[in-house]
């Protein structure tokens, strides 16, 4: 299986380098296409369909209240015409509803105070709306109970307000008759903070709660009433009310609350696109003038934004529903669209500058596009699993962003990897990455002004491309290879990091336990919603009596057996002695008031109920009959009226003070009504919000389990390794503990929004674990040390460049006046901070003590015959040497020469070592036998043309010609005899030369005199192929031995001293031997010539 995934990933990453390479080639069709494809999608928008229904949207599809509603919608129906009772409503409708305090925040039981209310209540009722064929105000619109609006009867108070005040007239609570019109108020269901004395009358009130009910009965009637709630939220809008304060909410005050949201985003988008094109263009910088990017940080943000547009408008075009929460997406999108845009420019920075931009192109898709595949991959996946879940709101977004994702990946690989290949021509011809003007490399403006050097220079010289002048690496990414991943491969500091991280875990897995469940209503409102004040105020007054239960009982029950009737009894006990029920004088039951009727009046009317048709008849004639009558509505008869199919009594639900009390309060109804040996259904209109709270969890685990599981087989496929996979999957699941235990410290509810983020936290802790998981994988560094310098090397950058723009992305979302924003930016923070501390920390450690190749903590030394690969040591001053050098890290000693002085001339001329390690004598001496087959098997040569020829080939080492002469003054005049850069040779050095004295001969200038220099040592040494990333050799190279320049002493002493001499030259002969067998052609032409 192992070698199927690798060669899965060696087809992968030739497959990519191809289409890099075509890209390349034909990289204006690859932008022009992707325009107008989005051009052509951009037009699904006018067919935009928005939706802003809360029940619909934040309710599961599956939630059992929907099938509650459903028993009970099919046994019972409530006309809003006649006998209308809220008791009984299984939907909301049309109502608006105000809570009014003192302005002093004291008793309402003023008179004054009361006069202002009963003014509101006329307010309301002269509300007026313009309809198609009438002028309709509140009184046209109501819901009906016994022939007339149903109105709130405790208004009927102010005849007696003023004995109230004076204390001559007590309310007794918790319900009395009004002694003028003989009605039952309720003070439970209108009053909020009450205080009685010790007879329970009523001391004071802080709060009073008034209803207005609408007919909904069919579309017309819910379309005029919704047009009456926008009219009185504009008669209450910033009106005086003398000494009292009204807080209003109306049954589309949360359609209205979604529809604000989304408005109150939308200017924030224009100041995160200027953000993230400043944050693109400064990261795309750099002090290289050629090199740098600033244009492709501008199109990878119009990548991404031309992404979502084609997404969207598909979408839109086949139909599916556009709802506020999608407004989060494109913040969303243009920071993890910037991460892949990011790791694009990474690799191509890491490609050789010498290549063509085709080759260039390839190579950066092959070392890129597997990574960002990997990465769109699993954040489709994540979304599309959210589109799989029962939340409508959560599968919407997953559906959009997923697409969106989608169509991202395919326009960078295309529309930005035909602008990244378009800037790659232009590198080449030299031009400067602003301007597009062509400028000067920096060692060729040496002589410019400052100005000049500093803002115009860059590229590489086309007559010395190798120089290291011109190909430095990035500064940053330097930094992550030499000093962070340095400090990080400390064994004490990988103890830190583990500690570090056992704590971060235990904290994390607290905070799950502290996490609240469910989205409140209050949090779909805006922050400055007239509706913050109505649930302030209703949490704080109206949690003691806040809803009405409908108990429902269907099937084949014989209601008129004693024994039934004792267990019906018995059943609504059980349902009135429950943490969450009021006392039973609250319980409205058919069944107990006609049973109290029959035994009141069973000797002056001598009922006969005992048969189960007796029993309907008698009810239905002598009890439910008659006007205004609200048990009539409670019991359901056949259509012969000899049986009751179905029956409803109602309980009032007591002290249910916050979300978590409400999802235990349904939770224990349903118990009840489970256990019993009835069919028995509860059920309120807010029971659909409800099931939220039970199902959040459960939907998140699952989505979130299934999510990891998958995301190890797809880390699996495109990182063939099993434990580099195990570990990506261990970070997934570290970074989603985090998330959702920091987010409850953080005042985050686990709810469809924040499910919405845990889900699309997989995709991304993907996105930094399985880039440097898949880099550790493939780095060539024989230990793991050298393999976390290697992975943050290539990712390191890339991960905190794309971390930042996606936190960036989202930054604007907290200035939003809205929870749903809000929340998601604190979870795509806490998802994007941890897993960046996870790739970049975290991981490295983990895979250097537990992952592939953690054993070999010391380079491999291989007991074989001297080759090049293992060639025998020698010894420099006491210093063990070996010949072999990785070319990529290989330093190169500066060599020495000899001065000859010969017709008053003096030359100086690299002098080579000989078979037996003697410096020859001599001019012909250096020319001679043995010098020259070092000279050609080593790279060795006394002249430009020979250098030329020898292990490097001309494109790659470029001799600057001129003879090298001293003068009488011992100064060396002209250029330097050699200069090798960044392939394997060296640079020469004039700190060697100012050291360097010729001393004169006193005759004629036939004889050869050397000058012994004092310090006789190796100077400096270079790194070459800084520029160059990987083990790939440059074009023509043969042998990591064959240097562009003579091994030489400084005087007849060999460089090797001592008893050694004998074992250095046997190591060089041997090393020779075997490098003239596989020298370039272009070396055994030489030795033939020669």
């Amino acid at each position: 299986m192992g070698y199927c995934l690798k060669k899965l990933e060696h087809f992968l990453r030739r497959s990519f380098y191809r289409l890099g390479y075509t890209v390349a080639e034909h990289y204006g069709y690859f932008i022009m296409i992707p325009l107008f494809l989005t051009a052509l999608l951009a037009t699904g928008f006018q067919r935009i369909k928005y939706e802003d229904d809360p029940e619909y949207l934040f309710s599961p599809r599956s939630g059992f209240a929907k099938r509650e509603r459903a028993i009970i919608e099919e046994n019972f129906s409530l006309n809003f015409s006649s006998n209308f009772s809220p008791s009984r409503i299984t939907r909301l409708g049309r109502f608006a509803r105000l809570l009014i305090m003192a302005k002093d925040e004291g008793n309402l039981l003023r008179s004054a105070i009361w006069n202002d209310i009963v003014s509101v209540d006329r307010l309301v009722h002269s509300v007026s709306v313009n309809l198609e064929d009438r002028v309709a105000r509140y009184d046209d619109l109501c819901a009906i109970w016994d022939s007339k609006c149903y109105e709130n009867n405790i208004l009927g108070l102010q005849d007696f307000m003023k004995e109230i005040e004076k204390g001559n007239f007590s309310l007794s609570y918790p319900f009395m008759l009004n002694p003028e019109t003989f009605e039952t108020i309720v003070f439970p269901l209108f009053f909020g903070g009450v205080k009685v004395d010790n007879n329970t009358n009523i001391v004071s009130v802080k709060a009073l709660s008034l209803f207005y009910w609408l007919k909904t009965n069919d579309a017309k009637e819910t379309a005029e009433g919704a047009l009456w709630e926008d009219a009185l939220l504009k008669a209450l809008e910033n009106r005086d009310f003398g000494n009292i304060t009204v807080a209003r909410f109306i049954s589309r005050t949360l359609e209205l609350e979604l529809e604000n949201n989304t408005i109150s985003v939308s200017p924030f988008f224009g100041l995160t696109v200027f953000t993230m094109i400043v944050f693109s263009v400064g990261s795309a910088l750099s002090g290289d003038w050629v090199r740098t990017k600033p244009w492709l940080g501008v199109l990878g943000v119009l990548s991404v934004s031309l992404s979502c547009v084609a997404a969207f408008g598909f979408l839109v075009y086949i139909g599916l529903d556009f709802i506020g929460i999608n407004m989060a997406a494109p913040f969303l999108l243009l920071g993890i669209g910037m991460d892949d845009v990011f790791v694009m420019l990474s690799a191509w920075r890491r490609t050789k500058l010498q290549d063509t931009v085709q080759e260039r192109m390839g190579h950066a898709f092959a070392d890129a596009a597997v990574g960002i595949t990997i990465t769109s991959v699993t954040d489709v996946i994540s979304f599309f699993i959210g589109a799989i879940t029962p939340f409508p709101s959560v599968q919407i977004f997953s559906l959009y962003t997923g697409m969106a994702v989608v169509v991202a990946y395919f326009w960078h690989i295309t529309f930005f990897g035909g602008c990244l290949a378009f800037s790659g021509f232009m590198e080449k011809e030299q031009r400067h990455g602003l301007v597009c003007l062509k400028i000067k490399p920096k060692s060729e403006a040496v002589d410019a002004g400052c100005c000049y050097r500093v803002l115009c220079t860059g590229g590489i010289s086309e007559n010395d491309p190798w120089n290291q002048k011109d190909n430095k690496d990035h500064i940053i990414m330097v930094f992550f290879r030499d000093y962070f991943a340095r400090i990080l491969n400390i064994p004490l500091v990988k103890a830190i990091v583990i500690i570090v991280f056992m704590l971060y875990l235990a904290v994390a897995c607290w905070g799950c336990t502290t996490l609240n469940e469910g989205l409140e209503r209050r949090r779909l409102s805006r922050d400055d919603s007239y509706s913050v004040l109505f649930y302030e105020r209703e949490d704080k007054y109206f949690r003691e009596f806040p809803y009405r239960i409908q108990v429902v009982i269907t099937g084949d029950v014989e209601y008129s057996d004693p024994k039934t009737q004792e267990e019906l009894l018995v059943l609504l006990k059980k349902f009135e002695s429950t943490k969450y029920s009021g006392s039973p004088i609250y319980t409205e039951s058919w069944l107990r008031a006609w049973l109290g009727f029959v035994k009141r009046n069973q000797e002056f009317l001598g009922f006969n109920i005992t048969s189960e048709e007796d029993f309907c008849t008698q009810l239905k004639e002598l009890y439910l009959s008659g006007p205004a009558n609200a048990f009539a509505a409670d019991v359901r008869f056949n259509e012969e009226g000899t049986r009751i199919i179905a029956s409803r009594f109602i309980i009032q639900s007591y002290n249910v003070t916050d979300g978590n009390a409400d999802k235990d309060m349904m939770q224990e109804f349903r118990k009840v009504a489970l256990d019993s040996k009835f069919n028995v259904t509860v059920f309120n209109p807010y029971f659909i919000f409800f099931d939220q709270f039970t199902m959040v969890r459960i939907t998140s685990v699952e989505a979130i389990c299934v999510s990891a599981v998958i995301m190890m087989f797809v880390s699996l496929i495109f990182i063939p390794n099993p434990l580099c996979s195990l570990w990506v999957v261990f970070s997934i699941t570290s970074v989603e503990i985090g998330v959702v235990g920091y987010m409850a410290f953080w005042n985050v509810s686990l709810d469809s929004i924040s499910m919405i983020n845990l889900i699309m936290c997989i995709g991304f802790s993907v996105d930094f674990s399985a880039h440097i998981s898949h880099a550790y994988l493939v780095s060539e560094g024989e230990t793991p040390d050298e393999r976390v310098k290697d992975c943050l090397y290539t990712l390191g950058l890339p991960i905190l460049q794309g971390g930042c723009s996606t936190i960036l992305g989202v930054t604007a979302l907290v200035l939003a006046p809205s929870y749903i924003f809000v929340t998601f930016f604190k979870t795509v923070f806490l998802v994007i901070f941890l897993g960046v501390l996870h790739g970049i920390i975290l991981l490295p450690v983990l895979l250097s003590l537990m992952g592939p190749g953690s054993c070999s903590k010391k380079k491999k030394v291989e007991d074989t015959p001297p080759t090049m690969e293992n060639a025998q040591p020698f010894y420099v001053y006491g210093t063990e040497k070996s010949l072999w050098v990785d070319p990529n890290n290989m330093k190169i000693p500066r060599p020495r020469s000899v001065t000859t002085v010969q017709n008053g001339t003096t030359q100086v001329t690299p002098l080579a070592l000989s078979r037996n390690g003697a410096s020859p004598a001599g001019p012909n001496a250096i020319k001679g036998k043995h010098t020259s087959f070092l000279e050609k098997d080593l790279g060795l040569g006394t002249s430009s043309e020979i250098s030329s020829e020898s292990s490097l080939s001309k494109e790659v080492i470029h001799r600057r010609y001129g003879s090298d002469k001293v003068n009488d003054s011992g100064a060396r005049s002209g250029p330097h005899v050699l200069k090798g850069y960044s392939n394997n040779a060296y640079e020469s050095d004039n700190k060697i030369n100012e050291k360097r004295r010729i001393q004169k001969d006193s005759n004629t200038g036939s004889a050869l005199h050397i000058k012994y220099n004092n310090n006789d040592r190796y100077d400096d040494w270079d790194y070459p192929r800084r520029n160059y990333h990987g083990s790939r050799s440059p074009p023509n190279y043969s042998s990591p031995l064959r240097f562009s320049a003579p091994l030489v002493l400084t005087g007849g002493q060999s460089r090797h001293p001592g008893s050694r001499d004998k074992s250095v030259h046997r190591s060089l002969s041997l090393v020779a031997q075997h490098g003239s067998k596989t020298s370039s052609k272009s070396s055994r032409g030489y030795r033939e010539r020669s």
